[in-house]
């Protein structure tokens, strides 16, 4: 193909292969899957800094929802690309992992690793 979106093609392809792995897998409905995942590995408190003048410390906040969701999004997807990096395993099979993971709440997912370690430095700032 000579489209300038080609790369963008090949990700949607791989990212519907993923949900065909999962549910092979699980037989359940790949988009619950998903959500669940979405809701197991977005972090509900975070830490801000706050001070001026050299003076910084961190004070423990909580997410707003939007973020929540978009961070935990994002956090699904670097743990994705991380695991397929220098893999024998494709990018669709390590998402698919990484969804199956966060979606049982197992600590092998990158997201949920990465949001109790955020909530623990949020905890540690209150």
């Amino acid at each position: 193909m000579h489209t300038s979106s080609y790369p963008t093609q090949l990700l949607v392809n791989d990212g519907v292969a993923s949900t065909n792995v999962y549910y092979c897998l699980l037989l359940k409905n790949p988009v619950q899957v998903l959500v669940n995942a979405v809701i197991n590995s977005g972090p509900r408190e975070d830490s801000t800094r706050i001070g001026r003048a050299g003076t910084v410390r961190r004070q423990a906040v909580d997410v707003a929802p939007l973020r929540r969701v978009n961070q935990a999004i994002w956090l699904l997807c670097t743990g994705a690309r991380e695991a397929a990096f220098r893999n024998i395993k494709t990018i669709a099979e390590c998402l698919a992992d990484e969804l199956i993971n966060a979606a049982k709440g197992s600590s092998n997912s990158y997201a949920i690793k990465k949001k109790d370690e955020l909530e623990r430095v949020a905890k540690s700032n209150r």
